[in-house]
C-alpha cells in the first residue's frame, strides 16, 4: 500500500461509524456514578476535589466497557485503584522535572508492556499514565496528594456499588459470545449449501471458550444454559463440514446432495434459534418444518457411508441445541460440582492469581523486534517529550499534549494513526459542543458539572461506535470539567485544541521513527502457522493409528494451538494489508494464495478428525507413518518459510507410496483424508515457492497492480465527483 493510500484509509477509518449494539442502560448506570460521585464532593468539599473525583469516576466507568469477560465491578476497583495510585506517586515526583520525567517514563514503559496480557490491560494502564500526568495541577502537599488519591479510588468504589446493586443484563458478555459462536455455525451452514469448501472463521468459538473460563466465585452463580452449549458448537462444526464435503461426505450432484442441502438448512436454523435463546435467556421455538427435515428414514435415507453417518452425528447434536432453545434460561443456577472448580470449568485466574501469568507474558514481550516492545518504548519516549515540550509553550494544562499521545498510541501503525486523527476531529467538535453549550446556559460551577454528567453519559452511550464520536463528548466533558474547577473555558478551548494537535502528531512521528511493521512479521507468522496445522493433522492421523484418550488430548491441544496461530496470521496480515511498506520476502498475492492453501489444510484435517475409527473397528497402522512424516516435513517447511526456501514434502510422499503399497484396503476414508492434506500442501509450496527472477517479476507487478488501483480509486471519485 502506497502512503496516500494509507493515509487515505487512515482517516476513512477514523470517521467511520462503526455499526454495533448500542447499550444506553449501561451508559446511564454508569453517567449515574460520575454524578452521585461529582454531587456528593461537591456538597462535602471543593470543586478541586470534585473534579478529581470525577476523574476516577469516569476512567473507571470507560474501563467497564471494554471487551473481556472479566467481572465489570472487579475492572471498576482496579480502574480506581491504579489510578489513585498512580495520581499519588506522581504528585510526590511532581515537583521537580529531574524527578517526574524518569518516573513518568517508567510508568509509561510499563503501561506500555500491558499491552502483553491484552487490550484491556494496556487501555486501563495508559489512563493512569493520564492520571499520572494531571497529577501535576493538584496541589500543595503530600497529604492532600493523598486525599485526592482517596476521592479518585471513591470513583471506581462508586462504579462497582452501582454494578453491584443494579446489575444490567448478568452475564451478557458470556451469553453474546456463546450466541455468537452458534450463530456463526449456522452461518457456516448456509455456505456450505452453495460452497463445500467454505471456509470457516474460528474467531467465534475462540471468543467463546475465553469466555467460558471463569473465577471460582463465578464458577457458583453461572447460569446452566453457559455450560455446555460451546462445546456443541465444537462438536457440531466438523460434522457439517464432513457432511457437506464432496469428496468424503454427500456426493456432489443429485439426490445426496439435495439431502446434505436439507440438513444444512435446517442445521441453521436450529442453531440460529438456540442463539437466540441464549442471547435473551428466554424459550425459543425451532420452525416445525426444520424438525421435519431432521427425521432420517431408516428405509428411505439417500445418503449412505460416511456421509450417512456425518447425518446421524449432525442430527443428534442438533437435538441438544433443540433442547437448549426450548429451556431457555428459566431454572436456577446449577450448584457448583464437588472438588476442585478446575476439575469442571475453564478456570479464570483472579486478579491477585494473574500476577505471574502477567509477568510470564511479559518476558516473553521483552525483545526488540516485540510491537509490545517497541509500543513501550515510544510510549516512555514520547510522554516526557510531551509534557517538556508543552511546558515550553505559553500555554496552560501542558499535560493534554502528552495525554494525547498516551491516550492514542497503539502497538501498530493503523490503530495508532486512525486514533490521531479520530481524536483531533472529536476534540474539534467537542470543544465547538462545549462552547456553544456554556454560552447557552453559562459556567456557573453546578451547572458545569451537570453538564459534565450529561457528557459523561453521551460519550459511555456511543462508545464503542467510534473513537472519533466518543471522544467528541469526552472533549466536552474535560471542558466543563475544568469549568466547574474555576478554569475559564476561553482559555481551555484554544489550549485543548493545540496541544491535542501537538499530542496526536508526536504519537504519528514515533511510530515513524521506531516502527513496528506487520509487514516484515508475515513470513514468520505463516511458518508458525504452517507448523502448528501440521502438528494438528499428525494429532489426528495418530489418534487413527491408535485411538486412545492421551492421543485425543493430544489432538485437541494441537487444533487449540492450530486456530491461535490462525488468529495471529489473520491479524497480522490484516493489518500489513494497511501499512505502507513493500513486502519482504511475501507478496500479498503470495500471502492470499498461501493463506488459503494452509485453509484448506486445517479444513483436511477437521473433517478428518470426525471420522474416528470406532471400537469394533481395526486401526489404520499406516496413518502413524504418515503422521511423523506430516510433522516433521511441515516443521522443516515452517523453517524453509522463514529462511524464504522453498518447501518440499519427501517424507509425505514417501509415507504415501508406502500406504498405497500396503495389503487391503484399510481406512480409505482416511487415505482420502491424506490425499486432500497432501493436495493442501502441494498448493502451499506453489504459493511460496519461486525463484529469485520470479521474486522480481511477481514483486513488480504487485508494485503495477497496486498502483492501478490507486489511479482507479483516483478516476472514481473524479466521477463521483463530477456526478455530485
Amino acid at each position: 500500500m502506497t502512503w496516500l493510500r494509507a493515509f487515505k484509509e487512515v482517516v476513512r477509518s477514523g470517521l467511520t461509524i462503526e455499526e454495533t449494539r448500542l447499550e444506553p442502560l449501561l451508559a446511564l448506570r454508569t453517567a449515574a456514578g460520575v454524578a452521585i460521585v461529582i454531587g456528593s464532593v461537591l456538597w462535602l468539599a471543593s470543586p478541586s476535589y470534585a473534579a478529581a473525583a470525577a476523574l476516577g469516576a469516569y476512567s473507571a466507568g470507560g474501563a467497564t466497557f471494554q471487551r473481556t469477560c472479566r467481572p465489570r465491578k472487579v475492572i471498576a476497583l482496579a480502574g480506581g485503584a491504579g489510578l489513585a495510585l498512580s495520581t499519588f506517586v506522581g504528585y510526590l515526583a511532581a515537583g521537580r522535572l529531574a524527578t517526574f520525567l524518569p518516573l513518568l517514563a517508567v510508568w509509561a514503559f510499563v503501561a506500555g508492556m500491558a499491552w502483553a496480557v491484552g487490550s484491556t490491560a494496556g487501555i486501563v494502564a495508559a489512563t493512569t499514565v493520564g492520571s499520572m500526568l494531571v497529577t501535576i495541577t493538584l496541589p500543595t502537599s503530600a497529604w492532600r496528594a493523598l486525599e485526592h488519591a482517596g476521592v479518585i479510588a471513591l470513583g471506581g468504589v462508586a462504579q462497582a456499588v452501582l454494578i453491584l446493586l443494579f446489575p444490567i443484563r448478568r452475564w451478557g458478555a458470556h451469553r453474546d459470545a456463546l450466541a455468537d459462536a452458534l450463530a456463526a455455525v449456522a452461518d457456516y451452514a448456509r455456505r456450505l449449501r452453495h460452497d463445500p469448501t467454505a471456509p470457516f472463521d474460528p474467531e467465534s468459538l475462540m471468543a467463546a471458550r475465553d469466555a467460558a473460563a471463569v473465577t471460582p466465585s463465578q464458577a457458583r452463580t453461572r447460569p446452566p444454559v453457559l455450560h455446555g452449549p460451546r462445546g456443541l458448537a465444537e462438536r457440531i462444526r466438523p460434522v457439517l463440514a464432513a457432511l457437506a464435503d464432496p469428496d468424503i461426505g454427500a456426493p456432489a450432484e443429485g439426490p445426496g446432495r439435495d439431502r446434505a442441502r436439507e440438513l444444512l438448512d435446517a442445521a441453521a436454523d436450529v442453531l440460529d434459534t438456540a442463539a437466540r435463546s441464549i442471547r435473551r435467556g428466554t424459550p425459543a421455538e425451532v420452525p416445525p418444518e426444520s424438525v421435519d427435515a431432521l427425521r432420517v428414514d431408516e428405509e428411505h435415507e439417500v445418503l449412505e457411508g460416511s456421509a450417512r453417518q456425518a447425518a446421524e452425528q449432525l442430527v443428534e447434536l442438533l437435538g441438544e441445541a433443540m433442547e437448549i432453545a426450548a429451556t431457555g434460561d428459566d431454572r436456577e443456577p446449577a450448584p457448583a460440582p464437588p472438588g476442585p472448580v478446575g476439575a469442571e470449568f475453564l478456570v479464570r485466574p483472579t486478579l491477585f492469581r494473574l500476577v505471574p501469568v502477567v509477568l510470564r507474558a511479559v518476558r516473553r514481550e521483552l525483545r526488540r523486534d516485540s510491537p509490545v516492545f517497541r509500543h513501550a518504548v515510544r510510549l516512555a519516549a514520547v510522554a516526557p517529550l510531551g509534557y517538556l515540550l508543552a511546558t515550553r509553550l505559553p500555554l496552560g494544562h501542558g499535560y493534554w499534549a502528552p495525554l494525547t499521545s498516551v491516550m492514542v498510541m497503539r502497538p501498530d501503525f493503523h490503530r495508532t494513526f486512525t486514533r490521531a486523527v479520530a481524536r483531533l476531529a472529536g476534540t474539534l467538535a467537542g470543544v465547538a459542543l462545549a462552547t456553544a453549550m456554556v454560552r447557552a446556559l453559562g459556567s456557573g460551577t453546578h451547572v458545569c458539572g451537570a453538564l459534565a454528567v450529561v457528557a459523561a453519559g453521551l460519550s459511555y452511550t456511543v462508545i464503542r461506535t467510534g473513537y472519533a464520536y466518543s471522544q467528541c463528548f469526552t472533549a466536552a466533558y474535560a471542558v466543563f470539567l475544568l469549568g466547574m474547577a474555576g478554569q475559564a473555558w476561553e482559555q481551555t478551548v484554544p489550549e485543548r485544541l493545540v496541544l491535542t494537535l501537538l499530542g496526536g502528531a508526536l504519537a504519528m512521528l514515533a511510530y515513524l521513527a521506531f516502527p513496528a511493521w506487520e509487514t516484515h512479521r508475515l513470513p514468520g507468522r505463516l511458518a508458525d502457522w504452517l507448523a502448528a496445522n501440521g502438528r494438528y493433522a499428525a494429532a489426528v492421523f495418530r489418534n487413527y493409528a491408535e485411538p486412545t484418550r492421551e492421543h485425543h488430548a493430544a489432538m485437541r491441544r494441537a487444533l487449540l494451538a492450530s486456530r491461535k496461530a490462525a488468529a495471529a496470521w489473520q491479524e497480522s496480515y490484516d493489518r500489513a494489508r494497511r501499512e505502507p511498506v513493500r513486502p519482504r520476502g511475501l507478496t500479498s498475492r503470495e500471502a492470499e494464495e498461501a493463506q488459503e492453501a494452509l485453509k484448506g489444510f486445517g479444513r483436511a484435517a477437521m473433517v478428518m478428525e470426525n471420522h474416528p475409527p470406532r471400537a469394533d473397528r481395526r486401526s489404520v497402522p499406516e496413518s502413524k507413518r504418515f503422521a511423523e512424516a506430516l510433522e516433521a516435513d511441515t516443521a522443516r517447511a515452517a523453517a524453509d518459510v522463514r529462511e524464504h526456501r522453498n518447501p518440499d514434502w519427501k517424507r509425505v510422499k514417501e509415507a504415501l507410496h508406502a500406504w498405497d503399497g500396503a495389503a487391503g484396503d484399510r481406512g480409505p476414508v482416511v487415505r482420502r483424508g491424506a490425499e486432500l492434506q497432501k493436495r493442501a500442501l502441494d498448493d502451499f509450496a506453489t504459493a511460496v515457492t519461486r525463484t529469485p527472477l520470479e521474486r522480481d517479476v511477481s514483486s513488480a507487478r504487485e508494485d503495477q497492480r497496486v498502483r492501478a488501483v490507486v489511479a482507479g480509486e483516483g478516476d472514481e471519485s473524479g466521477v463521483a465527483h463530477q456526478g455530485g
